[in-house]
C-alpha cells in the first residue's frame, strides 16, 4: 500500500513557483538515459515527452514515467490529437500530465478535459494506470495529481480565450509563439521572437493570469524577466542554448591556449 505520487510541476504551480521544462534535443526528452541523468541533477521539473513532433512511442512511455517517478520529476506528453481515448491512453502508461495541442474554442477545451479527468470532473476511461499500482481507492484520487496543459496556437485561439478560460480543469495555459506567428501571416512563419508575435503573446498572458489563470510560453535569456513580471511560471527554454555556448566557450579556449604556446 503506498500513496500516490506528488505531482511536482502541478504542485509548483498552485504555488505560483517557476516550473522548469528544458527543450532537449528535436523539442524532446531524447532518452530514457539522458532523462534518468538529467532528473539526479535536479535542475528540471518536467520531462516533455514529445508524441506530436518527436519519435516516442506508446511502448516506452510506462518506462519514462518510471524514470521520471524515481527522481520525483513530473512526466509530461503532448500527445498528437485531442481525443480523450489518446489522452487517457496517456495517462494510463503512467504519465502525470498531458500537453493537448491546438485548443482553439471552448468546446476543444472542454474535450481535453473530459478525457483527462474521472468523473465527476470528466469522463475518462477506466483502465488500469502504473501511477495507481498499489494506491488504494486510486479512482477517487487520480484526479488531484493529474496536470493539464493546453496550447493556444493560432490566433483562432486568441480570439477565443475569454470563453476557453471559463473552461474548469485546466492548469496551465501554454501560449505558443511558434505557431502563433504563422497564423498572424506569413511574414511571421518562423520568427516566434518577432516583437508583433511576442506582444500578442504578452497580451494573452495579461488576460490569463488577470483572470486568475497559470499560464507558460517559450521564453529564452531576452524575455524571462518580462514574463516572469508578466507571471509566467511554466518555463519552456532551450537547453541546447546552454550546452551550445558551453561547448563553443571550451571550444575558445583550447584555441587560445595553444596559440599562445604556439
Amino acid at each position: 500500500m503506498t500513496e500516490l505520487r506528488p505531482n511536482r510541476a502541478k504542485r509548483k504551480l498552485q504555488a505560483d513557483e517557476p516550473v522548469f521544462v528544458p527543450i532537449l534535443g528535436a523539442s524532446s526528452t531524447p532518452d530514457l538515459d539522458t532523462l534518468d541523468q538529467l532528473g539526479s541533477l535536479g535542475v528540471i521539473d518536467v520531462a516533455w515527452i514529445e508524441m506530436e513532433h518527436g519519435p516516442w512511442t506508446w511502448r516506452e512511455l510506462s518506462d519514462a514515467s518510471r524514470v521520471c517517478d524515481l527522481w520525483g520529476i513530473t512526466s509530461l506528453v503532448r500527445v498528437n490529437f485531442n481525443d480523450p481515448a489518446i489522452i487517457g491512453r496517456t495517462l494510463d502508461r503512467g504519465i502525470q500530465a498531458v500537453l493537448v495541442p491546438h485548443v482553439s474554442t471552448k468546446a476543444e477545451a472542454e474535450c481535453v478535459v473530459e478525457g483527462a479527468y474521472y468523473a465527476p470532473k470528466g469522463l475518462r476511461g477506466m483502465g488500469a494506470s502504473r501511477q495507481g499500482h498499489g494506491v488504494p481507492n486510486y479512482l477517487q484520487k487520480a484526479n488531484d495529481e493529474v496536470m493539464v496543459v493546453v496550447l493556444l496556437e493560432e490566433m483562432e485561439a486568441i480570439r477565443n480565450l475569454d470563453e476557453i478560460l471559463t473552461v474548469d480543469g485546466i492548469d496551465c495555459f501554454f501560449v505558443a509563439p511558434a505557431d502563433l506567428a504563422q497564423t498572424m501571416g506569413p511574414q511571421y512563419l518562423g520568427q516566434p521572437f518577432h516583437a508583433d508575435v511576442q506582444e500578442v503573446v504578452r497580451d494573452s498572458i495579461r488576460r490569463i493570469v488577470s483572470a486568475g489563470h497559470r499560464t507558460g510560453t517559450l521564453v529564452n535569456e531576452a524575455t524571462v524577466d518580462g514574463m516572469l513580471e508578466l507571471g509566467v511560471r511554466f518555463l519552456r527554454f532551450s537547453a541546447i542554448s546552454y550546452m551550445q555556448e558551453g561547448l563553443q566557450r571550451f571550444h575558445s579556449r583550447v584555441t587560445s591556449t595553444l596559440e599562445m604556446r604556439g
